[in-house]
Parts: structure tokens; C-alpha cells; sequence
């Protein structure tokens, strides 16, 4: 799959015969969706690019890709476009359509080649890299006239292709830039119609909407944060063979003597029964802090995941405040008299006194499981320990070591008074996860959230190993997991695992658990003949969980008291090397956090290793070690999770600040598998700053020369060209040393 451009043209009234052999006739302007203009030779007003929609159908391995461009015209002469497409090889088109005569009654393929020619001359004219993202993609022309004055002219373009297969996922691509683009809104739909049951729809570049309406039917939207999220949208299909189906995705990186992999798998949304039921216990905080609205939305939301059980399974409802109450020793079962009992001992409980945490979560992990169940427990505080045993790192340890029967506690936090990293870890070790309800929010719909998604247990306490050509477990084929300890499966679930492969050979899984209430086992085998760059995203998702994973620990150390996270007097040897490791992933890849957007500042020299270790250091000590509570201790805490669940890029590095609202980073790109550092207008390669090397050239190439056209050509046999359309000077790692690009007007 190649990706995909537009360029849109505007003929001026100067007639520029030296570019009409180049395919743009006497255009004064060129316009590069979603937003970019370039302006040649007697550029009048440009065309504006109102928007863009696109329609994608999927059926197995074919797709069809409808785009709709808005464009506007300022002036006040009719204009004309050139609308330039570049497009997969075995891509046809089906229609091109819009209001007006045609001086050109066909579309026309451009080799890619000849594609060259054409953006190198754009470059050659403007000073301007950008099209050099798509160069070795050959490209559709055609031109649209009129682009009436002051007026607005929409162009339908349809194109069809078969998609590449790799084993049971057919792999879409719908090509955009991959830097930020604001300005321009692009709207993005995708119906998939499968012959075989759906088991997954992922997306590794952007954050999707997926309705499912049948076993082989869905639609995926590219809404909310995913909307603004620049690059091309990937979006594949896993077909269903079994029960569970995988797949693998893999980048070659020599660094690591192999590469990096990311394991999908899916299971279907709808499986034909449910003989695994669940023991639900619910845990709920009734201190004198909980008086009023608080009280009220965590008794309906204990009386709507009552309802929500199914006749048969199995509940306790824990109150705690002081002292600790049940509404029985252990689990009942659910049926018409139980659940009306379960009413009226809800309806009684009052809120008053303190908080004993720790009393509570014993006597929830406590009891035997009921037979055949996967044991749940809904645990909710809006408060700090404060009666009891309060040790923070004497609760975690219940939770880790005390749970002999595997309870899975899933955390709520009311509030911003709770210990994020003591919920954060009590679910962690669980299998379970963490949510945070804010003041303002209810309550009731968050339980429910979290109780919706543990409808139908399918695949519990998974396990994967590694096997090697005699089918013998492996710890060489394989290492760098993540996660280590991979959640409960259920209804509709997919798994993401990333990690590092050695060598070339096969990689052959072994996955394992309790399934649908017995123990059944799968294997997976995929060859790594299809290891390509153009995967690029998986190396840099596996640093954005290793870094929340490191991140995590910073906090976790802070349980036993006040900690040295930044390194100095009094430092603690193991948390500098934590630091290390964070600041060298971080520069290497792009990704940053609120510890580490300081690289992408100005004013931050990135040739000082030293001192960003000490920067970083403190930035973690200040905030994640330090605080334990409040609204900042939040914010980190969803920001980890968000970060050690991540299975689609954060280009921008989104994160979270101390009143919960959206930060990003700029100065920042990440490019390929590399992040490119601003430092006025040079861009730093990162992986020059993660191996601590002189930022300083060894040798220079100019734009437009022979040897900038060789460098383009062994990058684009690389997948790695968009590193040299950024606008400036770049610094790029080459095999052979540094090499400044200058780009530079």
C-alpha cells in the first residue's frame, strides 16, 4: 500500500511554459491537502481547501475509496486545478467527477517516476520539501476547471484496489501528511463488509469509532481526538478462522539483532454461550466524606451492576467507613429474593467516620470464589486511608500478595483526595484497571462503563510463550514483552502485545488460558518476510508503554516515603537508571510526556545528556514521586494508563495537565520510526541525542543537487523519505555518519 496526496493547482494569468512539459501547465499556485500552498512564479490569491471527505468500503480484499474536496476560490477570475494523486500499484479509477467542462476529458497515471519529476520540480521552484513525503508513489493527474470566482467547486474522486494480505488481516492505507495540518477538517468513514466474521478492526494511527452491526459487518469513524490527529489513517481487518484469531505486524531494526513485532488478536463480539459467569463483589466507601450526591450515585450504580448480572451469577456488597460490613459472609447467588435483599441492605447504608481501606480490600479478596466463576471486585473510595493499617506500600502488599484466590479489583477513585498510585497498583497486580471520576462527574455512569466492557468472560489469566522450531519454549526468540502480564480477554476484546524478535526465523506463539470455562490452548506461527519499515509504528508504540512502564515505577517507589527520582547527593543508583532509560527512549522515538516536554523547548540543549537526566529527574521527583493525591496525582495517573494501554500513535503527545485538561507538544515530530527535534530552523534527528553523539555534521547536501536526489532515493527504498520534507535545515543519523539536509530558501 502506498500513501495518498493531493495536489491541487491554480492557473494564474502568467503563462509558465517552463513547467507545462512537468504537468502543471501555467499554474501560479499549488495547493497540498489538507492545507499546504505552494506559491510559483505570478502566484495571485490561491485556492483554499475548504475540506475534504472520505468514504472507504471494504469488501474482503477489495476497497473503494470515495474523496470529496471542497475548494474555494478567492479571486475574482475563474480558476484552475490540477488535482494530483498518487495512488497504490494496482489502485484503478473508477470515477472523476465535478461541476463544470473538462479541458481534460480522462484522468492520467503517472509513472512514479514521472511522479518524481513533477514534485521535484515543485521543490526545485519553492525551496519547499513537503511533497518529497510521497516521492517513489506514482500519482493520478487530471484537471478541474472552472473553479468559479469567489466560489466554491467540489471534486468526487473514486478509486478501487486490492488490499494487502497478510494471513487473516487485509491492510487499508489512506494516505495523509504526517505533520500537523490545523485548518483543514477532514471527515473519515470506513464500512467493512467480511464474508467471514469480524475478529478485530484496528487501527495502530488513530483513535476509531467501531459500530459493529453483524458478525462480518462494521463501520469505523475517525471522530473526537482522532479527527486532529495528522498522518495517513491505517486501519486493518482480522478475519475470524477460530475462536481467537492473531496476526503480526514487524519492523526490521538491526539495533535489536531482529526487529519489533506487535501481536493482534481478537476474539469475536458475539460468542454462542457463556459458560464462564462471574462472582461480582462490590466494595463501596460509606466515611462521613461520601454524605450527600457521592452517596447516592454509588448506591444506584451498586443497584444497576446488580441488575446487570445474569440470573445464576454470583455477588456480595462490601460497605466500609470505620469499620467494615457485608451483605453476607461470602458471594450469593443471584435470583429474586437475593437481589431484593440486596436493595433493601443498600437502601440502609449511611455515610459516616473514616476510611479503613485496608480492612476492606481484606475482607473482599478473603473469601473462597464461588465454583466455576471469574472472581470481580468493584472497589470505590473517595478518600484517603485514614483509619486501620494506612500504609500505603502494607496495602499495596495485600493486594499483591494477599490475594490467594485472583481477584480481579478494578479501582475507582471519587474525587481528587485518593492515592492514585496505590489504586493504580492494587488493579495493576490484579489483572484489573483504574478509573478516576472527576468531581463533576457521575459516579453511576462510570461504574457502569467499566461493568459493561466485563460482559462475557471469554479468555482469563492468558498466557504467551514463545516456541521454538521443535515446539519447546523459548526465551531467545522473543524479549522486551509488553505487557508482561496480559489482562482477561472478553467479548469483543482485542490484544495488543509489543516486544523485540531475534533473528530472521518464524516466530511461533503459544497462548493459553481459561476459555469459555475449560483450559484450551492456541498456537500462532507468522513468517517475518513480510518485516517492513513502513511499520514503523510499532517500534514507537512499544517505547510509549515501556516509558509509562518506567514512569509507573518512579511512582510506585514512592510508597515507602519521600525518594531521590533526580539524580545528585542522596539519589538512589536503581531510579537514575529508570531516568536514563526514560530520557533515552524519549529523544530516540518523539515520544514525550509532561516529564519530558522540556526537550522539545527551545531553549533546552540537547548535546548536554548530563544535564537532561538531571531535568528529567526532577520533573518526575516533583511531580510523580511527590504527589501521591490531588488533581495533578490524577491527571498522571490517567495519563500513564492512557500510555501503558496505548494501541494507536499520539502524534501530537497528548497529555493530560492539573486541571484535566489537553496539552500538546510542539517542537516535536515524529517522523518514520525517529522523532525530529526543533532548535530553530535545524531539525535534530533524536537518535543522534539518545546515543549521546556530536550534533554537528559531517557532511552538508544541498536541495536540488545530485546528491540530494540520491539521498532521497536510498531513503524512499528505506520508507523513511518524510525525513527530509521537513522545511529547514534537517540532521539526520546516516549509516555513514551525520548529514545536514538544507532546505533553506
Amino acid at each position: 500500500m502506498r500513501a495518498t496526496i493531493l495536489t491541487l493547482t491554480l492557473l494564474g494569468p502568467l503563462a509558465a511554459a517552463q513547467h507545462h512539459h512537468h504537468g502543471l501547465g501555467s499554474a501560479s499556485h499549488v495547493v497540498f491537502p489538507p492545507s499546504r500552498v505552494f506559491g510559483l512564479a505570478g502566484a495571485g490569491d490561491p485556492v483554499a481547501l475548504e475540506g475534504v471527505r472520505a468514504h472507504v468500503r471494504i469488501d474482503d480484499g477489495r476497497a473503494a475509496t470515495t474523496l470529496e474536496v471542497a475548494l474555494r476560490n478567492p479571486a475574482a477570475r475563474p480558476a484552475e486545478a490540477v488535482l494530483l494523486l498518487p495512488v497504490p500499484e494496482r489502485a484503478s479509477i473508477v470515477s472523476f467527477e465535478f461541476e463544470g467542462p473538462a479541458r481534460e476529458p480522462t484522468a492520467r497515471l503517472l509513472p512514479r517516476d514521472e511522479a518524481r519529476r513533477l514534485y521535484d520540480s515543485i521543490v526545485a521552484q519553492t525551496r519547499d520539501p513537503a511533497l518529497l513525503e510521497f516521492a517513489g508513489w506514482q500519482a493520478v493527474r487530471t484537471s478541474v476547471f472552472p473553479v468559479p470566482a469567489h466560489g466554491t467547486q467540489r471534486v468526487r474522486l473514486v478509486y478501487e484496489q486490492l488490499l494487502e494480505v497478510d494471513g487473516d488481516r487485509f491492510d487499508y492505507r489512506l494516505p495523509r501528511s504526517v505533520f500537523p495540518t490545523p485548518g483543514t477538517p477532514w471527515q473519515i468513514t470506513a464500512e467493512v463488509r467480511s464474508s467471514s466474521p469480524i475478529a478485530a478492526i484496528y487501527s495502530p494511527s488513530h483513535d476509531l469509532a467501531v459500530t459493529r452491526t453483524g458478525p462480518g459487518r462494521a463501520t469505523a469513524t475517525l471522530t473526537g481526538r482522532g479527527a486532529a490527529e495528522p498522518g495517513p489513517l491505517l486501519l486493518s481487518v482480522l478475519v475470524r478462522r477460530d475462536d481467537l484469531t492473531a496476526s503480526l505486524y514487524a519492523c526490521p531494526d538491526p539495533r535489536v539483532g531482529g526487529g519489533w513485532f506487535l501481536l493482534l488478536a481478537g476474539l469475536p463480539d458475539q460468542l454462542p454461550d457463556r459458560p464462564v459467569r462471574r462472582e461480582v463483589t462490590l466494595v463501596l466507601d460509606r466515611s462521613g466524606s461520601m454524605a450527600g450526591g457521592k452517596m447516592e450515585q454509588a448506591r444506584a450504580a451498586a443497584l444497576q451492576v446488580l441488575e446487570g448480572l445474569d440470573a445464576g451469577e454470583w455477588f456480595n456488597v462490601i460497605d466500609y467507613a470505620t469499620t467494615v460490613s457485608s451483605f453476607a459472609p461470602r458471594p450469593v447467588r443471584k435470583d429474586r429474593p437475593t437481589l431484593h435483599q440486596a436493595r433493601e441492605y443498600l437502601a440502609a447504608l449511611r455515610p459516616s467516620g473514616g476510611t479503613n481501606l485496608h480492612d476492606a480490600l481484606l475482607e473482599a479478596l478473603r473469601p473462597e470464589p464461588a465454583p466455576g466463576t471469574l472472581p470481580l471486585v468493584l472497589f470505590l473510595t473517595d478518600g484517603l486511608p485514614t483509619v486501620g493499617t494506612t500504609s500505603e506500600a502494607a496495602i499495596r502488599q495485600l493486594a499483591e500478595r494477599g490475594n490467594r484466590h485472583g481477584r480481579r479489583v478494578f479501582t475507582f477513585g471519587v474525587g481528587f483526595d485518593v492515592n492514585v498510585p496505590l489504586l493504580d497498583r492494587i488493579a495493576e497486580t490484579t489483572r484489573a484497571r483504574s478509573t478516576f471520576v472527576q468531581p463533576k462527574e457521575d459516579v453511576e455512569v462510570r461504574v457502569e462503563q467499566v461493568f459493561r466492557r466485563l460482559r462475557g468472560p471469554a479468555l482469563a489469566a492468558p498466557e504467551l510463550t514463545a516456541l521454538d522450531a521443535g515446539r519447546r519454549v523459548t526465551t531467545r526468540a522473543v524479549r522486551e514483552l509488553i505487557p508482561a502480564r496480559l489482562p482477561d480477554l472478553f467479548e469483543g476484546d482485542q490484544l495488543v502485545v509489543l516486544g523485540q524478535y531475534g533473528g530472521e526465523e518464524p516466530l511461533h506463539f503459544h497462548l493459553a488460558g481459561d476459555f469459555r470455562g475449560r483450559r484450551r490452548a492456541f498456537e500462532f506461527r507468522f513468517d517475518l518476510s513480510a518485516a517492513s519499515t513502513r511499520n514503523s509504528f510499532v517500534p514507537r508504540l512499544w517505547a510509549s508503554r515501556r516509558i509509562a512502564l518506567l514512569v509507573d515505577e518512579l511512582r510506585q517507589a514512592g510508597a515507602n516515603g519521600p525518594v531521590a527520582a533526580a539524580p545528585g547527593p542522596g539519589a538512589d543508583p536503581r531510579l537514575k537508571e529508570l531516568v536514563d532509560e526514560i530520557v533515552r527512549l524519549s529523544t530516540e522515538f518523539g515520544v514525550l510526556t509532561e516529564y519530558t516536554a522540556f526537550l522539545a523547548t527551545e531553549g533546552t540543549d540537547l548535546g548536554d545528556w548530563r544535564r537532561l537526566v538531571e531535568t528529567c529527574g526532577g520533573e518526575l521527583d516533583r511531580r510523580a514521586v511527590q504527589n501521591r493525591s490531588g488533581g495533578w496525582a490524577v491527571a498522571q495517573g490517567r495519563n500513564v494508563q492512557a500510555q501503558r494501554d496505548q494501541s494507536c500513535l499520539n502524534a501530537m503527545n497528548r497529555y493530560l495537565d492539573e486541571n484535566q485538561n489537553q496539552v500538546e507538544i510542539t517542537g516535536v515530530q515524529q517522523v518514520c520510526d525517529r522523532g525530529m527535534f526543533q532548535r530553530g530552523n535545524r531539525w535534530i534527528d533524536g537518535r543522534l541525542v539518545a546515543a549521546r553523539a556530536a550534533l554537528t555534521p559531517h557532511r552538508v547536501v544541498e536541495l536540488g543537487t545530485p546528491e540530494h536526489a540520491r539521498l532521497v532515493d536510498a531513503l524512499v527504498a528505506e520508507g523513511r523519505q518524510a525525513l527530509l520534507s521537513l522545511a529547514g535545515e534537517v540532521l539526520i543519523a546516516g549509516e555513514d555518519g551525520n548529514v545536514l539536509v538544507r532546505n533553506v530558501k
